[in-house]
């Protein structure tokens, strides 16, 4: 582990806070609006500065800020990054920066409040990432409910946007409930001489016994699915789609914190458990792609469709973690920060596309094309690109996914292969329906293509997912050998008998 002279993430974080209070002290729109827009780009160049400064050939935590927090439980305010956590870091800035600049002439109702909530979450979603004590965590993980929550009941699109915000909060509580236990139980089987361990650094050191790791896989696993979301506790996805705001889709379906959570805890945590249920993984892995596939060709609303399509996305990324060898690790690693920048723009295109039509209806649109080239077409390459076609960044994640799986599991690598396929033809079936042909809406051909400043978000985009696809090693190079290390780990533990 790797202390830095210079607190990197909490600057990181003062950024945001300053970004939050600084709102409170101005009353003009505009201004807080520069001031919202002003704090995530600080954000963002602050974690470029942190890459910049990331040394990626060592697999250990770098950047490590702790302070003591309760000593009496010893838990302390613990943050740092590795190879695998330092590159979600910029890609959540630059989506929360694409949110501020996307809702810039949308959002009239509290403004002061809703941008404050949007920087909140863009920090509670910092400290997931780099968190290194399971309490420290467990407070950011559950500080994302409370940000989500308002910004679904006070600027949700959809006539029960109140029952989706509950929903959501409902099934997110339950799942905390296991991750709290999970983490309690680890910090008292890791006990030294009375002191609780709650540092993620040294519950890795950890040797647990086999009634625990099962009993610990069990409770982490439970909690993270709820918020992958795994069948069958995907249940708030559709709904919160659909009822909540744009932004809030943007980040459920851009932003796998349940998924990260496998990878940084769960798996690491209780390695001989995680083996021993390997099963577990593929069977929902394989159901999510499945079924998140077929529901996406039934639907009739474009943002249902995302939502399921996501999930059965996520069910790839489920399976290739399943493999635990170095070329599916990073393949679901690269495949997560794709989620960001693919699903991100999709979604903020079908918030676009809603502003001006005031539907998302594959029904009520129709000859989308013809009034707005730029959207269909940005839209047409993201779609393309989350399916993986070749030039875009989907594709080397997807064939590393593909490839690991195929090794490790036919069967379920054949259902990888088929849920590509469904993929594409839902997503190209809906897009004929909504993009090309007559228009059913008379709004539709009254309708004004992308602005100056919602085209230079899907420039930026659209440039990442081709620079990603045409030279990947940015990512990988970048996580190898963190993720060495993590397979080597697990690979060390499957030669034990368990």
């Amino acid at each position: 582990m790797l202390s830095s002279e210079i607190p990197f993430i909490s600057i990181l974080f003062s950024l945001v806070l300053c970004g939050v209070a600084g709102l409170w002290l101005v009353r003009s729109l505009e201004v807080i609006r520069r001031i919202a827009l002003s704090s995530a780009v600080l954000a963002l160049v602050m974690t470029l500065v942190i890459l910049g400064n990331f040394d990626i050939y060592n697999p250990d935590f770098q950047m490590i800020v702790k302070y003591s927090w309760i000593p009496s439980l010893n838990i302390h305010f613990m943050v740092g990054l590795d190879g695998i956590s330092v590159l979600f870091l910029p890609l959540t800035a630059l989506l929360f920066v694409a949110l501020i600049v996307a809702s810039w002439n949308q959002i009239h109702l509290m403004p002061r409040v809703y941008y404050s909530l949007l920087l909140l979450l863009l920090l509670a979603v910092f400290g997931v990432f780099t968190a290194l004590d399971t309490v420290m965590f467990i407070l950011f993980w559950e500080l994302t409910l409370i940000p989500i929550y308002f910004l679904i009941a006070l600027w949700g699109k959809g006539a029960h946007r109140r029952y989706a915000a509950f929903k959501y909060i409902l099934l997110m509580m339950v799942g905390g409930i296991p991750l709290l236990f999970g983490f309690v139980i680890l910090a008292i089987n890791a006990s030294d001489m009375g002191q609780l361990v709650f540092a993620l650094p040294d519950l890795l050191k950890a040797d647990f016994d086999k009634e625990t790791q099962i009993l610990i896989f069990f409770l982490l696993f439970i909690g993270f699915a709820f918020k992958v979301p795994l069948f069958p506790f995907h249940t708030w996805l559709p709904v919160v789609a659909m009822e909540g705001p744009i932004a809030v889709a943007v980040i459920m379906t851009g932003l796998k914190l349940g998924a990260y959570g496998l990878l940084r805890f769960t798996i690491p945590l209780a390695p001989q458990a995680a083996l021993q249920f390997q099963w577990l993984f593929v069977t929902l892995g394989v159901i999510g792609i499945l079924y998140g596939a077929l529901m996406a060709f039934q639907q009739t609303n474009l943002r249902r469709v995302l939502a399921y399509a996501s999930m059965s996305h996520i069910g790839m990324v489920i399976v290739s973690l399943a493999s635990f060898d170095q070329l599916g690790i990073q393949g679901a690693v690269f495949q997560l920060l794709n989620f960001i920048l693919i699903s991100g723009a999709l979604f903020i295109l079908l918030g676009f596309l809603h502003a001006r039509t005031g539907s998302t209806e594959i029904l009520g649109l129709g000859g989308v094309a013809k009034t707005m080239p730029l959207l269909s077409a940005f839209f047409f390459f993201f779609a393309i690109a989350s399916i993986g076609i070749p030039g875009t960044s989907g594709f080397p994640a997807e064939l590393m996914m593909i490839l690991s799986v195929l090794n490790s599991n036919m069967g379920a690598g054949l259902v990888v292969l088929v849920g590509v396929i469904l993929s594409g033809a839902y997503l190209f079936i809906h897009y004929r329906q909504c993009f090309l042909g007559k228009a059913n809406n008379s709004v539709v051909g009254e309708s004004s293509d992308l602005q100056a400043r919602e085209l230079v978000i899907m420039v930026v985009f659209a440039s990442l997912v081709i620079i990603l696809g045409l030279i990947p090693s940015i990512i990988t190079d970048i996580t190898e050998h963190t993720i060495k290390v993590w397979v080597a780990n697990i690979q060390a533990v499957s030669q034990l008998s368990f």
